[in-house]
This record gives structure tokens, sequence and C-alpha cells, in this order.
């Protein structure tokens, strides 16, 4: 191997460098004069709050957009990056927090697409399969070229990413909140794989609101403050209060003590509860659960054990083949998601862009889509469109939402500012119970702050909280009682005074502590 060529053969990336990049939407400066840089044998962390700029950078970097205005240099050359073709053909790849890959074919099919080839698709995968496995043995990436993508975990699915962009050449990733859908044990063999291609000579640019993972894996941090450059740091430089502060430009509350709980009577009842999968082969098996009045239930497990198909089987989206669902003293079990709602459940899913909003819808429609046809925001038939407009300017101010007008369509909002919409609006409704997936996924140290003050609060006044939830530190942060689901089986229930990580790690791998 020659000193510029990576193990893989192809061609190191010694400095990337962004000069003086703008970008202007309508009515919107997303960057604003920011300059980056990365480098061979580093990772170097993006951070900034929802809306910051972040997602603009990196797509301007990977062809999606083009900047207003700037340069970008690659080895301390000029060059130009008008697609994602472009991109590539310089050895940059980009990892997609929400994967792109077609589930209905194998691993080697999926590398495939997309590749140039003059011999016919299927006499290519055998060379596909070949290098797909000597890439897996370089970067320590295990993997079944003939296996299906719906057969893999998530985890699984990430690395068949990284590998179709080795296998065009990447010698530069940027990687898009890649630790949003794993679990802990995922993260740790994904932290392995990163040291690892930085080793060999690879650059990598970390975009991610999780503090700690910044401080654990990466060298540097670039913090990103609307649309404008901070600065940038070595990690070992700046502590991660610090880091918080510098993003959100004031201090951050990094952790919280529980207010003593004040649990009433049961409002949420779940009986032997059980439902199929989408494949039709059982997601929950006899699952009962019980959540109190001013009590926070959090529910730990490994993405995939049945907790999006509880969510829904709570909220009326999917069948129920056996047991009970009581909302306080009435059998809700086969209601209509729109029956539930009246009686004031409310539900934030785990994915807000199919199923929390409406794209086309404003964001103030979107603020009022469940309570649209009542007072206050509609009198005799007719909409109320100043109170409606009121109660959006409150949220969209409260929760932080960055947005030129709440007139904007709710689908060119940012991932982020997608989740603070659905959030605000089903928090906002005071409901009796919340069933609450995944409720900060994706959001930046102040919107996660402020996102847990308002379930506490709702706590405080008396409401049942399900909280589901991958993130272990949000769970033993604010759950009064901790359950753990597995292959769709609650393996117990735990106090929050009594959690440890190893203690949740063991019961989310299905091994139940003995007692003591």
């Amino acid at each position: 191997m020659t000193e510029n060529k990576l193990p893989s053969g192809h061609t190191r990336i010694d400095t990337l460098e962004l000069r003086g990049i703008t970008k202007r939407f309508p009515g919107v400066l997303a960057n604003d004069n920011v300059n980056f840089e990365v480098r061979s044998g580093e990772v170097h962390a993006l951070l900034g709050e929802n809306g910051a700029g972040k997602s603009t950078l990196m797509k301007i970097l990977y062809g999606l957009y083009d900047p207003s205005d700037g340069e970008v240099f690659l080895n301390g050359k000029k060059i130009t990056i008008e697609s994602p073709t472009d991109a590539i053909n310089h050895g940059i790849g980009m990892i997609h927090q929400h994967f792109m890959l077609v589930e209905t074919l194998t691993v080697a099919e999926n590398v495939a697409l997309g590749l140039p080839s003059s011999r016919g698709f299927l006499t290519d995968l055998d060379k596909v399969s070949q290098r797909i496995l000597e890439l897996a043995e370089i970067y320590g990436l295990k993997i079944d070229p003939d296996a299906y993508i719906w057969q893999l975990s998530v985890g699984q699915q990430q690395r068949v990413e990284i590998i179709k962009a080795l296998y065009r050449g990447a010698a530069l990733l940027i990687l898009d909140e890649p630790t949003a859908v794993l679990t802990p044990q995922e993260v740790d063999e994904f932290f392995i794989i990163m040291r690892q291609m930085v080793a060999d000579g690879h650059a990598l640019i970390f975009i991610s609101h999780k503090l700690h993972e910044i401080m654990d894996i990466c060298d540097r941090v670039t913090v990103l403050r609307d649309g404008a450059k901070v600065g940038t740091k070595n990690v070992s430089d700046i502590t991660k209060s610090e880091l918080a502060n510098w993003m959100v430009g004031r201090e951050v509350i990094m952790t919280r003590d529980l207010d003593e709980i004040n649990r009433g009577p049961s409002r949420l009842t779940l009986e032997n509860l059980a439902c199929d999968s989408d494949r039709g082969t059982p997601a929950l098996r006899d699952v009962s659960l019980k959540i109190h009045s001013g009590e926070i239930l959090g529910l730990a497990g490994i993405s995939g054990n049945g907790q999006r198909e509880l969510a829904e089987a709570i909220t009326g989206l999917r069948e129920v083949t056996k047991g009970k669902v009581i909302l306080e003293d009435e059998d809700i079990t086969h209601f209509a998601p729109g029956k539930i709602t009246e009686r004031m459940l409310s539900y934030i899913p785990e994915e807000r862009m199919r199923d929390g909003m409406i794209k086309n819808f404003t964001i103030a429609e979107n603020m009022v889509l469940r309570e649209h046809h009542i007072s206050p925001f509609a009198e005799k038939g007719f909409l109320m469109l100043k109170t409606i407009a009121r109660h959006s300017d409150d949220l969209i101010d409260k929760f932080g939402v960055k947005t030129p007008s709440r007139e904007t369509k709710a689908g060119s909002l940012s991932g982020g500012n997608i989740q603070k919409v659905v959030l605000a609006r089903e928090i906002s409704r005071k409901p009796r119970v919340i069933v609450a997936a995944q409720p900060t996924r994706g959001l930046d140290v102040g919107a996660t702050e402020y996102v847990h003050a308002q379930l506490l609060e709702q706590r405080r006044d008396g409401t049942a909280i399900l909280m589901i939830s991958e993130d272990l530190d949000e769970i033993m942060a604010i759950s009064d009682r901790i359950a753990v689901i597995c292959e769709g089986e609650i393996m117990g229930i735990v106090p929050r005074y009594e959690a440890t990580p190893e203690k949740l790690g063991l019961m989310m791998a299905g091994v139940v502590p003995e007692e003591n």
C-alpha cells in the first residue's frame, strides 16, 4: 500500500475544506459564510441545534445543494461538486440517517444498484460479492452478501450502507446521526468500526446531538448556531457542559432530580395484550402493564422488539389479537384512533414525518390537527384563524421551531423541527395519557431539555406517561419505573433507583437478573 492509498486501494483525502459557504433559501439564510475543514485520520464532529445549518452544509458537500457562495478545496485544490456523483468521484460518501436500501434485495444487489455494468447484472454480482467480503474483512464489517436486507438488524443495515460507500471509493464519510437508530451494544460496535477506519486514514464527519458520543469518539468539533460557525475546538480541550452551552448560547441543564412521585390511580392498563407484526408473526406476547396518574413509565428495549407495535396497539393503529387496553375504566381495545384521541390520549409517534404530520399542511394547520374541529379552534363549523395563529405562534416560540412563518409547509422543515411540531401539538393538549415513542430522537440538547421539562410538568399535573425510548440515559433520567421489553415480552419492571445500565442491558438481551 502506497503512502497516499487506503487499505481499500482508493486514494486518501488528506484535507477537505469548505471556505465561506453561504446558502440562501427564500426567507432563510441556512449557512452564513461557514468555514469547515476535515483531515485524514480524524473524526470531526459537526454540532448544532436543529435548524443550525448542519444538514444544509453537508448536502452542499455531497452535491445535493448548490452553495449561494463559497468554495470547496480537496487536498488544496479547488473542486466543483454539482451532484452526488461528483462527490462520489472525489471520494466523498454519505451515510444518511434513513437508510437508502431495498428490503427485498440482497446485500450484494443493494451494493450493485446504480453501478455501471457492461456484462449484465447477475454476472457482476459475483464480483460485487467478492469485493464486499474483501471490504468486510479490511474494516471489520461482518456481513453476508447473500442476506436479504429485511433479514438484517438495523446495525447490520448500517454496515451495508458503509460498504456501499466504500465500494464506490469513499475516503471521506459523512455520518448523519449514525447512532440514532442503534442500541447501546450496536453503538459500541460502530465505534470500533469508526476507529479502524480512522486508523487506516479515512476522514469522518460525525453529525450527532449526543454529546457523550462526541466526547468519546471525536477528535475535533465544530459548532454551528443560526447558520453561522461559532468555532472549532479539540474535543480534549472542552467539557460536555461547555460544549452544550456553546451550542445553544446559554446554560443547559444536563441532569435533573425528579420530584417525589405523587402517583395516583391507574390511567392506562394493558391486560395480556398481544398483536402481530406487519409480516403476520407475533409481535407482542401477553403484555401486561399499568401506567399511573402522575408517573412516567419508561419502556426500554433493543429496536424491533415490539415497541412500535405496542404503541400502535394502544392508540388504535394496530389490531389487537388478544387482551385489553383500558383507559381509566373504559375498554378502548378496538376503538378507532379518532375515538381514542377524543378521550385525551396523546400519541407522539416514532415516525413523525410519516405518522405525525401532513407535509402539505402549514405548521399552523399541523399544530391543531387533532382539535381543528372543536372550540377554541372552530365555532359553528368555521375555523377561528386568529386563535389558531396565536396558538401556533406560542408553540413555535416555546418549542424553538426554526421556521420563517407559521404558514410554512411542514414538509419543508428539517427532521428535528418536524419532531418539535408534533411534540408541541401533543403535549399542549393537556392529555390524560401520553404515549411518547422516541420523544427526543434527533433533537439537540436544548430541545431535549425542553421536552423532558414538558413531560415532567405533565407528570406533575397528573398525566400518565408511557415513554418508549432506546436511549438508556433518557430512560434512567426521567422515568419513575422502567419496564424492559424483549421479543415482545415484558422481562420485568424496576424502580428508577434500582436501575443500572448493566441490569437493564441484561434484561434487554432477554436475561432476567436473579433476585438478591
